[in-house]
């Protein structure tokens, strides 16, 4: 009985932990890292690079994400979205989430630095820092502008997985970065328009807290023109070929309908599925990167 109750607790715990990463996120993340890997070569990944750089990348995007979670964990006991998580339930303590953190973190960076590259250990290093304290702890509950500013740290993966396989950083990662960084704030402001009670209720400035759905509307749009052009880019200085544009073209035109949507007749349900359609635009506008770079 008693071996029953500590293996159940046990399960648990690695349960939380394990959620403590936000899972759904940092598969993008990861994802988004290793076609920047993919693009970075005309052969294939090294074995080792593959393997430690998705590694190492995988964990610290899971130990950031735990010490937003840490330093968040009140916000999110008055929101509905977020309530749920291990700290605001009590499952598991600042101090074990600060050790978690801490030795997952430390584990990817070591991996990074001893299997893969420098460069690419002290940018991973760079960006966690971007994420679970600059946007953390001093944007996000500062300034409405949280997401664009922020975005940059979110938009680093295919610069890392792209500097794991050649040791430097060119043009062409920075052409994703730019795509992944106008991609964040349609992105998150449609999330933002149908959660603004839950932001006002937390206290964080979000956009349609602080200047209202009109406005935010508005900005989804205009950013959204923005990541369609921007999108476009790979294409124009010929890092791709018509593949990819013509996929860029088609989920791009999608990503419009949904924004204009937004902008010209809003509800609840259209932000919703604007928020839930971009997730999925990013994952496959990056998989026609890749099918195109081997066609």
């Amino acid at each position: 009985m008693n071996s029953q109750v500590i293996s159940t607790g046990t399960a648990q715990r690695l349960r939380a932990l394990y959620s403590l990463t936000k899972p759904r996120v940092v598969s993008l993340i990861v994802f988004t890292a290793v076609i920047g890997m993919f693009l970075a070569t005309p052969g294939v990944v090294p074995l080792h690079v593959l393997l430690a750089g998705t590694a190492g990348i995988a964990f610290v995007a899971g130990a950031a994400a735990a010490m937003n979670c840490l330093v968040e964990h009140k916000i999110d006991a008055k929101m509905r979205r977020t309530s749920w998580r291990p700290l605001p339930q009590g499952e598991l303590s600042a101090a074990q989430t600060l050790a978690f953190a801490g030795a997952l973190g430390g584990v990817g960076l070591w991996l990074l630095y001893h299997y893969v590259n420098a460069l690419t250990m002290w940018l991973t290093l760079a960006t966690f820092v971007g994420y679970a304290i600059v946007y953390t702890v001093i944007l996000k509950p500062a300034t409405p502008q949280n997401i664009v500013i922020g975005g940059a740290s979110g938009a680093m993966p295919p610069v890392l997985g792209w500097a794991a396989v050649t040791g430097e950083v060119t043009i062409e990662p920075l052409l994703l970065f730019l795509i992944i960084f106008a991609w964040t704030p349609p992105h998150f402001w449609s999330l933002a328009l149908y959660r603004t009670d839950d932001y006002a209720r937390a206290g964080v400035p979000m956009l349609p807290v602080t200047h209202g759905k009109p406005y935010t509307r508005l900005q989804v749009l205009l950013y959204t023109v923005i990541l369609f052009a921007v999108s476009l880019l790979p294409y124009m200085v010929r890092m791709s070929g018509l593949f990819y544009a013509a996929a860029a073209l088609v989920l791009g035109a999608v990503f419009l309908g949904y924004a204009v949507r937004i902008y010209a007749a809003y509800s609840d349900a259209v932000a919703q599925k604007t928020f839930r359609y971009s997730i999925a635009y990013l994952a496959l506008l990056f998989a026609a990167l890749l099918v195109d770079h081997y066609l």
